[in-house]
């Protein structure tokens, strides 16, 4: 049993992810500041990580069922208009352990783009353009492979690429068809901001992946006087006096706690960080009213803006030598930017990935996949409280490629994907290409167990056997769709696939989003207070005004470094 009794901590921490962990290690470093930590998921001390969080293969972590959210759902396809809403929902991972995101996910470590902060500062997010943010990505890396004004040499996240000599061979072709397309070599994605291809910065060291919990959760902030953490606590609402947060409702292990902090500061992520707003009453009014909850501070902006990096896919059978090679701390290795040329939309807005594989199981061994996704997208949805439970999962609703400007370049992307796919450099790493739509087997499948690895045996050694077997398995498990050469004769044809089709990279943020005072909209201001109330402030994705040109985890984790100081400096 868990009984602070009359303790009033200085801040609370809700949520131990790319933000909350960061907030966690810097607060506590002023010896004054007394601060408690609490994490919906399990925690794992460093060095005790389960054998998932430590397996190099992203899916492999977020494919196992006790770190995620068990049961978030979301739409991923563009709304219906007037016409009824029978979009299917999809499992959306996010992670539910100490670290987040960041323990389950792909260890990109890509920055953005400088126009991305601009952006930023632009719709209202003062001190929050490139050259404010540029200090804070500093502090929190140590890049092994680069120095220069733009990195860091000191920080707790490390960060290594694996260059051209290392890579496997469905990398090593995909590539060779990239340069033959014109595309030139950048080297460092994180200082050289121009079109072309580069070895993806990794949060990965040694084989290990270093994820925000492992790098600033370390055993010597753990054992700090003033810090506690709590972990299986799910915080149902905040407790008000007046418009002031005083403290938060938990439930830890079916024993309900009410526990007080001079400040609350929300780190949940931009899917769970609204609906605890909601169900404490600061969001929508009209929406909050009807569904009986009390209104404490009407802002129209909580849950709304939800956006996502919309993409497809594409699949490959790899001949057997252009398959991962053995000891790679990672299967995404490098990646292709370039700008769609699209009228009002800045450069840098579109990215592939070729990945050398495709799941954790021994099928996926075999595959690689293109990746293709709107590296700006414009698209917005929105997260909302569940009417007949709102302190169950919420409704999400991505609302993809519904701005036509998102449409239009992944249809121009896939015609760029399809072109490199028919070209002999990338040809000669592969038996099969293929338009991938991830139908109910593949995902079922997908899902980290015993049974899923020994029956993907069984077809994985099938497919190698038969070029027939190959074929049948591909077409009636994986594909489910039109081949590359029906896409490529019809743009009607690729929009369709694209609207059945489409799916998220896990980068949801922007539904708090950071703004002025006299923007309705903004749930924030440049600081993480949120408007209407006191003693309550945010730090994660969810205030991000735009989602950046980029993976969201290492963006997150600089949000979490520029709050704490601007915390620490007041």
């Amino acid at each position: 049993m868990v009984d602070f009794g009359d303790k009033v901590f200085d801040y609370i921490i809700i949520g131990g992810g790319s933000a909350g962990s960061v907030l966690a290690s810097r607060l506590t470093e002023k010896s004054t500041n007394s601060v408690l930590l609490l994490e919906a998921g399990k925690d794992y001390p460093p060095g005790k990580e389960p054998e998932e969080l430590n397996n190099n293969f992203v899916a492999t972590a977020r494919g196992a069922p006790r770190f995620t959210w068990p049961g978030l759902s979301a739409s991923f396809l563009p709304r219906p208009g007037n016409a009824p809403d029978q979009r299917p929902k999809r499992r959306y991972n996010q992670g539910k352990v100490i670290g987040g995101g960041s323990s389950v996910n792909g260890m990109c470590a890509n920055r953005g783009l400088p126009s991305d902060f601009d952006g930023w500062q632009e719709r209202g997010a003062k001190g929050w353009s490139w050259e404010d943010v540029l200090p804070y990505f500093k502090k929190l890396e140590k890049d092994y492979d680069f120095d220069g004004p733009l990195h860091g040499e000191e920080g707790p996240i490390g960060l290594r690429r694996l260059f051209e000599d290392q890579w496997p061979g469905f990398t090593t072709a995909a590539i060779k068809a990239a340069k033959k397309e014109g595309w030139k070599n950048l080297k460092d994605q994180n200082a050289v901001f121009g079109d072309g291809y580069f070895p993806i910065p990794m949060n990965n060291i040694d084989g290990k992946r270093i994820s925000a919990s492992s790098a600033y959760l370390t055993n010597s902030v753990r054992s700090r006087q003033n810090f506690e953490m709590l972990d299986l606590s799910d915080v149902k609402t905040l407790i008000f006096e007046g418009r002031k947060v005083k403290g938060v409702k938990v439930n830890r292990l079916d024993e309900n706690i009410d526990i007080y902090a001079r400040e609350v500061i929300v780190c949940a992520g931009a899917l769970h960080t609204p609906p605890l707003l909601m169900r404490s009453g600061i969001g929508p009014g009209g929406e909050l009213t009807a569904l009986g909850v009390e209104v404490i501070a009407d802002r129209i902006g909580v849950g709304k803006n939800l956006m996502e990096h919309p993409g497809v896919n594409f699949g490959a059978y790899l001949k057997k030598e252009s398959r991962l090679t053995p000891g790679l701390p990672t299967h995404m290795i490098a990646a292709v930017r370039w700008s769609s040329g699209l009228e009002g939309v800045p450069s840098g807005d579109m990215y592939i990935v070729p990945t050398n594989r495709a799941a954790w199981h021994p099928i996926g061994d075999r595959m690689g996949i293109m990746q293709l996704w709107v590296n700006k997208s414009y698209s917005t949805g929105e997260v909302t409280l569940e009417a007949g439970d709102i302190f169950g999962e919420p409704n999400v609703d991505f609302n993809m490629c519904s701005d036509r400007r998102d449409m239009e370049r992944m249809i121009a992307g896939v015609r760029v994907m399809a072109k490199l796919c028919e070209m002999p450099e990338l040809k000669e790493a592969v038996l099969d290409v293929f338009p991938v739509s991830y139908g109910t087997r593949a995902r079922k499948v997908g899902v980290y167990s015993n049974w899923n690895r020994l029956q993907t045996w069984v077809g994985a050694q099938a497919m190698d056997a038969s070029s027939f077997m190959r074929r049948w398995i591909i077409e009636n498990m994986i594909a489910d769709g039109p081949s590359i050469a029906e896409l490529m004769q019809d743009e009607s044809v690729i929009e369709q696939w694209i609207r059945k089709t489409v799916l998220g990279h896990w980068h949801a943020s922007c539904t708090c989003r950071m703004g002025s005072e006299d923007d309705p909209s903004a749930v924030t201001d440049p600081a993480g207070r949120v408007y209407g109330v006191s003693g309550l402030r945010i730090c994660d994705a969810s205030i991000m005004p735009m989602v950046p040109c980029a993976n969201t985890n290492i963006s997150t984790i600089m949000i979490g470094e520029k709050i704490s100081d601007t915390i620490l400096k007041a």
